[in-house]
């Protein structure tokens, strides 16, 4: 398998990767296409303008959502705005009503405010396999945003999933840092291509309440199985980013896996 950037919103039926920027993805499997956490509005500037960590974006969106064609699935991995984002998700509900949003089981009340209460919703389980679609598989990982933390019946607020179609294989974490257990999932999974957070976490940052989530070098562990990691999560606010030369250090060392920096409005297209 190859990732072959390529500038350009992908075509459709053109299996491959496009960064939204933070943690959202486009992805095409070639038959199938998944938009997971677009964050594509300035909601969190607006909500934290004047405070301490402003939340101005350092990029602008590369893509707006009323020029996303139709995707035919949505997953959402947790609550957080910039991955649970109203000004994205309810204009892409209200242009697609029919379509079909895969969100965590505790946070499905949130999500309803958030997306709307006719949207169409999933509620997911870490643990849950499903085939929402014809040759689509989705497995449902728990995710630890510093924290496992759960809701009082013991669902997962936070999330990732695996992505299987068409031959291919991919993993995206949600926001997540290492702990038991996940590890040991990731391998049975086997992915092709793992999308991981790497804008780590400091003491600061945690004491502002702004939970982190892997390392460079927790990231390339996760993904040692794998063909491919692309990081994200990362050039979006300037408080809570990894540095791009730091990304590209990585990749000049790390052959398993092979390190891709996505860039907005770049697509990686998948090769056989």
């Amino acid at each position: 398998m190859k990732l072959e950037p390529t500038i350009g919103f992908p075509p459709k039926g053109v299996a491959g990767l496009y960064w939204l920027g933070q943690a959202g993805f486009w992805i095409d499997t070639g038959v199938h296409r998944i938009l997971i956490d677009p964050y594509l509005s300035d909601s969190l500037a607006r909500k934290y303008a004047g405070t301490a960590y402003p939340h101005l974006r350092m990029m602008p969106p590369p893509v707006t959502v009323a020029e996303l064609p139709r995707p035919d699935l949505v997953l959402v991995t947790h609550a957080h705005t910039d991955h649970m984002d109203p000004d994205t998700l309810m204009p892409l509900r209200d242009r697609f009503p029919d379509l079909t949003f895969v969100v965590p089981a505790a946070e499905l009340e949130t999500a309803r405010e958030r997306i709307g209460v006719s949207a169409e919703l999933w509620p997911a389980l870490a643990g849950d396999r499903f085939s929402p679609l014809d040759g689509l598989e989705i497995e449902v990982f728990p995710a630890a945003h510093e924290i496992r933390e759960r809701d009082a019946d013991g669902r997962d607020r936070y999330l990732g999933y695996g992505i299987k179609a068409t031959g291919l294989k991919l993993y995206h974490s949600g926001d997540s840092v290492p702990f038991d257990l996940l590890d040991g999932l990731v391998q049975s999974f086997a992915p092709d291509v793992a999308l991981l957070p790497v804008n780590g976490r400091d003491a600061k940052r945690r004491a502002a309440n702004i939970p982190g989530n892997f390392t460079l070098e927790e990231a390339a562990h996760l993904a040692r199985n794998c063909a491919f990691l692309v990081p994200h999560h990362f050039g979006m606010f300037a408080f809570n980013t990894a540095e791009t030369a730091d990304i590209d250090t990585l990749a000049a060392r790390t052959s398993r896996p092979k390190v891709l920096r996505p860039e907005a409005g770049s697509f990686l297209r998948i090769l056989p």
